[in-house]
């Protein structure tokens, strides 16, 4: 009995740490020093865009989304910010 009850226990232990680890790809933590000037300077760079495209939409998920969605129509400095933004999002290769 007190084996059952100990293999039960050591089962539990392990699912909890399991859901304990942040996801993979990161995104557990506070921004990284490079994604927040990255963000910083898409904000600067699409402001234009933003205002013309997605004029109404909330503030960051909903308009990076907008941004996304019109790809075809943000201006080249935009573009740029937001694959620099990407990248500033990728972990490290290794």
């Amino acid at each position: 009995m007190k084996l059952k009850i100990a293999i039960a226990m050591a089962a539990l232990a392990l699912a909890g740490s399991a859901f304990a680890q942040p996801p993979a790809g990161g995104g557990g933590g506070p921004p990284s020093p490079e994604m927040i000037a990255a963000r910083q300077a898409m904000m600067q760079a699409c402001a234009a865009d933003t205002k013309t495209l997605c004029d109404g939409k909330a503030a960051g998920r909903e308009t990076m989304m907008c941004l996304r969605e019109n790809a075809e129509k943000v201006s080249a400095p935009c573009k740029d910010a937001m694959a620099k933004m990407m990248a500033a999002r990728r972990p490290p290769a290794g």
